[in-house]
């Protein structure tokens, strides 16, 4: 019923599962959760992740560098090629700017954020963006750069109808995690309402920003249920509605093979 657009299973809390990740699993498909998109941060610790969720069908890959991690591989253009040319990987990131965490001389995010475009073009898969104070800028290198070739979703949407409409016309999908459900979160509400209906995706960045109720807990992908039934209220529609919509619009930008 629901698929989990952004997740980072390789961080969440297993120990209410006695630290069982097929344990997790079970609760999962329980819950009606279908389908989840694991993303890469760094590149130390993606062999892990990859080993994690080996044999589950329902869980595809990203793989690239987080513009915040600071200390480590720098990935280059030919290393997420090769990476992202593994049938489980369906996109390139999460990978981006952010201005809130960095200061000073920011020429490597930009440059990073360039070269997983730049590998993100080659392989012909969607990108994953991260952008956080930095909206103008992002959107400038995307154009730039020609990722509209590609498309892809600015994750966790934090921005206004404005700039929605300028990521939509550079062909990429809105996605909203549990922020949404947050009561000041007064401008992502009204993006959630103008959205079009095949432009839109839910997802948890578990085990980040958990949704109300569970707000400053731990996220699982279980919550995702949270952001749909949300939506719901804000669209004037049903959670069945909107689980279909997302589910389809996810498959849009993600082709099954």
């Amino acid at each position: 019923m629901f698929i989990d657009s952004h997740c980072h299973l390789d961080r969440i809390d297993l120990n209410p599962y006695h630290n069982d990740f097929s344990s997790f699993m079970k609760d999962a498909e329980n819950s009606q959760i279908d389908h989840m998109l694991c993303i890469a941060i760094d590149l130390e610790s993606y062999p892990a992740m990859v080993d994690l969720v080996k044999g589950y069908p329902n869980i595809s890959l990203s793989v690239g560098v987080h513009p915040n991690v600071h200390e480590g591989k720098e990935p280059s253009i030919d290393e997420l090629i090769e990476l992202g040319s593994e049938q489980k990987v369906i996109a390139i990131g999460e990978t981006g700017l952010d201005y809130f965490r960095s200061e000073g001389d920011l020429d490597w995010q930009h440059q990073r954020f360039k070269n997983h475009i730049r590998a993100a073009k080659v392989l012909n898969k969607p990108l994953i963006i991260h952008t956080r104070e930095a909206g103008h800028d992002s959107l400038d290198i995307l154009a730039d750069e020609g990722a509209d070739h590609v498309g892809g979703i600015i994750h966790c949407f934090t921005e206004d109808w404005d700039y929605a409409k300028k990521a939509l016309d550079l062909g990429f999908y809105i996605s909203f995690s549990g922020i949404v459900t947050f009561k000041n979160a007064q401008a992502i509400k009204e993006v959630a309402q103008k959205v079009p209906a095949d432009r839109f995706l839910i997802e948890t960045d578990s085990p980040y920003l958990a949704p109300v109720p569970f707000r400053g807990k731990p996220n699982y992908p279980l919550y995702v249920r949270y952001v749909a039934e949300h939506l719901a209220e804000l669209r004037g529609t049903s959670v069945e509605e909107i689980a279909k919509l997302s589910t389809d619009n996810f498959n849009n930008l993600f082709p099954p093979p």
